[in-house]
């Protein structure tokens, strides 16, 4: 063999050489999930759920008359019509059933799952890794968490070890354990893709974002990390085709462990409340309000008599910071606020009138159920006033100010052609800020209009139909 040729088969094998360590090398690193599996395993419940559902009232001439035909005819018959169809049997009652997961958190029986694998059951059953199975009570449900407690009778039963999903980072390896599709103790790996996350009607949950497959039935169930400790409830998956695709939810265990304290001890929860209702900085309201960049909570409302309206929150005012944790996008201030209990302090850093303001106030209890305000009445007002906008507006009534709350502010009455119609205002709507100005009258609201700037962002507060909100504008040369 020739000096050249030896060289290259032994750069040859020196490459797979190195190849092979560094596969090798590579496989070492990856966790190995068989002791945090065999560990939790038994603390990892299956949860099925019945619920008795009315009897479908069905015409007599939707079903057919199936009346003296021998038994196993008419079973024919029936299993090729559809269930609404079917005539009824005796007293026979429809049921409800679903599936989901779950965990034991102590050894006398208190298991964690989510509020919609539960709700409306008439009966609970919680299946162990032993595949006994045990009725479950309802301790308490918290709906606005989709956290609930159970109870099961027994005794030195096997439990999970809790972690701090505080302590989460994108990016860490995470476990799943649950019942998906009724396959009990099926596991199930990923990683951490953000935390904080905030879903659209989910105001109190900082979700944790996961890539762990998650499907129907691993709703309840525990997310660990590589300690084997819970960090989460695996809660929703983000979807299109009703199965995974890559985008999970779970609830921090520390949001979790802080209700389930709660529901144990008075059955309900108690979280913060400021009374207003925020929005979204975009680009052109960090613009229009003086901010360098898109961030904090927008001021659009405020209840009347709410801890912010005795706090001195203003409308207009930009949240920045709340006890000096940052508010970088508005659904921030949601999971701060819950976090704190009525009677608390909570110091807020806000931007008015382009300047930073310190306002102190007292955290109060979040309702029952949220105070809407009464929708608009249509009355005639005093007389119009045109603008640059294109719209004309009349001053509100005593009766409207009373129904909203409101000490000034217009009404539209028409809307024109102009900027206005292409912002998407309507009659009915209140203006009761221009270019960060409170509206006084319709006099005031037409000086404002006709000193507004040109080729900026413009911020106007439009109230429609009870919600307030900021949009902004920009007038043409």
């Amino acid at each position: 063999m020739s000096i050249p040729r030896l060289k290259s088969y032994l750069t040859i094998f020196a490459s797979v050489l190195v190849l092979g360590q560094a596969v090798t090398a590579q496989a070492a690193e990856l966790p190995d999930f068989t002791q945090l599996v065999e560990e939790a395993s038994p603390a990892v419940v299956n949860i099925s759920t019945t619920q008795k559902l009315p009897e479908r009232k069905v015409s007599s001439q939707q079903m057919p008359d199936l009346e003296g035909l021998p038994p196993m005819l008419r079973e024919f018959f029936e299993r090729g019509m559809p269930p609404q169809t079917r005539p009824p049997r005796g007293d026979r009652q429809r049921e409800a059933q679903s599936l989901g997961s779950g965990f034991i958190i102590s050894p006398d029986g208190y298991v964690l799952t989510n509020n919609h694998v539960i709700a409306d059951a008439d009966e609970i059953i919680v299946r162990l890794a032993d595949r006994s199975e045990l009725k479950a009570k309802v301790v308490g449900t918290d709906p606005r968490s989709d956290v609930a407690l159970l109870k099961v009778e027994g005794k030195d039963l096997p439990v999970l070890k809790l972690g701090k999903s505080q302590d989460l980072k994108a990016g860490q390896w995470v476990v799943a354990i649950g019942s998906p599709f009724g396959f009990d103790h099926t596991v199930t790996q990923g990683i951490v893709s953000a935390i904080g996350r905030s879903l659209p009607n989910e105001n109190y949950v900082p979700f944790i974002q996961t890539d762990v497959p998650i499907n129907p039935g691993n709703s309840g169930g525990p997310l660990f990390n590589l300690a084997g400790e819970v960090v989460g409830i695996n809660s929703q998956i983000y979807t299109r085709s009703g199965g995974f695709m890559g985008v999970s939810f779970a609830i921090p265990i520390d949001v979790a462990m802080d209700v389930s304290n709660q529901l144990k001890a008075g059955g309900k929860v108690s979280r913060g409340w400021l009374g207003v209702v925020i929005q979204e900085v975009n680009k052109d309201l960090a613009e229009s309000f003086g901010l360098d960049k898109p961030a904090g909570a927008l001021v659009a409302q405020i209840q009347d008599d709410g801890p912010a309206a005795k706090g001195g929150l203003q409308v207009g005012d930009v949240i920045l910071t709340m006890n000096d944790q940052p508010i970088v996008m508005s659904a921030d201030l949601p999971h701060l606020v819950g976090a704190l209990k009525a009677g608390a302090k909570a110091n807020l850093e806000v931007i008015r009138d382009g300047k930073r303001k310190n306002v102190e106030l007292t955290v109060g209890a979040i309702p029952e159920e949220g105070k809407e305000l009464d929708a608009l009445a249509n009355k005639s007002g005093v007389e119009r006033s045109s603008n640059r906008l294109g719209v004309a507006v009349v001053e509100l009534s005593d009766e409207q100010k009373k129904a909203f709350d409101l000490k000034s502010g217009v009404v539209i009455k028409e809307v024109l052609e102009g900027p206005a119609a292409l912002i998407g205002l309507q009659p009915g709507d209140v203006i009761t800020h221009l270019n960060n100005q409170a509206i006084g009258s319709a006099k005031e609201f037409t000086e404002i209009a006709k000193a507004l700037p040109k080729n900026r962002s413009v911020s106007m507060r439009v109230l429609r139909q009870g919600r307030a909100s900021f949009i902004t504008f920009k007038l043409a040369e």
